[in-house]
């Protein structure tokens, strides 16, 4: 099935039910449908063509979830982007994939405008009504005129099939560089009906979700939504735990899905009872795994709601889930494959191991990307041949052990991506923006264990002979460079940075030497 199947199926069963809470506005499921087939319009008459892709640049918010299918029924893929992300990497992320237009905020226009100077593939930007900005004031379309439907407008092309290319989301690297998954809507699909068959998910559920929908953690809460019917309540940050919990209780939240950093935010009110959001059916938990005190006590705020612990990368959306009549045995697992797929451990020669041995997490299974966009080597490091001729499965780079029964524990990172809030960061590309601030000789970023953040970005540098720089202003230099999530969260400035016998910087050292400090 093609994405916006989802959309389509479920306006035409409930048109009126809600779609979309954002804003503290609800737009049903005709709404929903009318919009973002306007919007098609608009993208198709400014140029988009099957298999183009277009960049949605913003928030959680109303307009971002027209934009995605709106680019679905157009027949072009969408590439969500972090509202923070900064002009550098947007324009390295639009000379990489050459979309052929940009849905974006009125108030990100001018980094939008930066990140297109030069030559540029975008002929089309559709903007949200506040914020301006001169250089693109010949290309930008205002959204509302861009979803206005009153004239009579021709059908729509031929969309495509489900093997069309429907996402291309980015996701850090080991290289430092972004790489783009690439996902057809049978992919997608795929992911969709597997977890909505493990939560059992139904029309009726109202799912509150804060998780950034550029983030594909919370883009699936959105797909998932529309693809039974349900209602998706979206929030743009869990700051104020108290308020999202006042907001969970006045939509009536069925499903509440977590990272880490979230519950431990939760967790730190003092004044919580158990029985909280009577409605509440499931918790949801992903990005890294929930120490089992935190467990327990969601459980106990929580009585009526099941929590299911999980674990997946970009690559592929989910890899396992722990249904939640195992918490109590197995607390520290993330699970099993969800279903409809495969997951083994392999050692270093790719063979599969048995339990309690250590090595690479493999999945298998239609949920697995395509490739990254147009990036071979990258591409062959993780996809490899699987049982069959003519598939490929993943080599998620994570290490993990299988107990006896089967079920899955993560063990450690293979490379050095750090997971912190949620988000997957590239030490290396955090490292890159530190020496491009004059004064600093060596950098390195490391991840030390924060009981909010999952881990903390700490950054460790050297200074040029007779230079001069304080934490504050490197932390500030990193602000304007970085993504909100990227920015240490502290800053220790020594004379010189451990190295490896081939002269590298040693990150694994000094975070030996960071565990071993008080």
């Amino acid at each position: 099935m093609r994405v916006e199947a989802f959309l389509r199926n479920s306006s035409r069963l409930s048109p009126g039910k809600v779609a979309v809470i954002a804003n503290d506005r609800e737009y049903t499921y005709a709404d929903l449908d009318r919009q973002s087939e306007a919007l098609a319009r608009t993208l198709v008459a400014g140029g988009v063509r099957r298999g183009d892709r277009v960049i949605v640049f913003m928030d959680n918010c109303w307009e971002a979830v027209v934009a995605i299918f709106a680019t679905l029924k157009a027949g072009a893929a969408f590439s969500p982007v972090n509202p923070t992300t900064k002009a550098d990497k947007l324009a390295f992320m639009i000379a990489n994939c050459r979309p052929s237009a940009m849905v974006t905020l009125g108030t990100l226009l001018t980094v939008s405008a930066r990140a297109l100077e030069g030559p540029s593939s975008v002929g089309l930007v559709i903007a949200t009504g506040q914020g301006e900005d001169s250089k693109l004031s010949q290309r930008v379309v205002r959204f509302d005129d861009a979803v206005d439907d009153a004239a009579e407008a021709p059908p729509l092309p031929f969309a495509g099939i489900e093997l069309d290319l429907a996402m291309l989301i980015y996701t850090s690297g080991s290289t430092g560089m972004p790489k783009g998954v690439v996902m057809t809507h049978q992919n997608i699909d795929a992911a969709a009906t597997s977890i909505t068959t493990y939560l059992e998910s139904v029309p009726d559920d109202i799912v509150l979700s804060v998780l950034p929908i550029s983030f594909d953690y919370g883009l699936y809460q959105v797909l998932m939504a529309v693809k039974v019917g349900a209602t998706i309540a979206l929030e743009k940050s869990f700051a104020f735990p108290r308020a999202i919990l006042s907001r969970a209780e006045k939509v009536g939240a069925t499903g509440l899905p977590l990272v880490p950093t979230m519950a431990a935010l939760l967790l730190q009110m003092k004044d919580l009872e158990p029985g909280l959001l009577p409605k509440l059916r499931y918790i949801t938990n992903t990005a890294a795994a929930l120490p089992p005190a935190h467990i327990m006590r969601l459980r106990d705020l929580f009585p009526h709601a099941k929590l299911f612990s999980m674990y997946g990368l970009t690559e592929c959306k989910r890899c396992t889930y722990l249904p939640p009549a195992e918490l109590d045995r197995r607390p520290g697992s993330v699970g099993i494959a969800i279903p409809g797929t495969e997951a083994w451990i392999a050692d270093d020669a790719g063979n599969r191991v048995g339990p309690e041995t250590t090595g690479e997490l493999v999945i298998r299974g239609p949920h697995v990307m395509k490739e990254y966009w147009e990036n071979e080597e990258a591409t062959a490091r993780v996809l490899k041949p699987g049982p069959f001729p003519w598939e490929k499965v993943l080599h998620t780079g994570d290490l993990f052990r299988m107990d006896n029964d089967g079920f899955l524990y993560f063990v450690a990172r293979k490379d050095d991506i750090i997971k912190s809030r949620g988000e997957k960061i590239s030490p290396k590309e955090v490292e890159t923006v530190l020496y491009a601030l004059p004064g600093v000789r060596e950098a390195a970023i490391i991840g030390v264990p924060d009981p909010i953040l999952g881990a903390s970005l700490k950054a460790i540098i050297a200074l040029e002979p007779g230079m001069s720089l304080t934490r504050n202003d490197v932390l500030r230099h990193c602000a304007a460079h970085l993504e909100d999530f990227m920015v240490p969260k502290s800053v220790e400035i020594r004379q010189e940075l451990p190295k490896s016998d081939n002269g590298k910087i040693d990150r694994r050292a000094i975070a030996a030497e960071l565990q071993g400090q008080p």
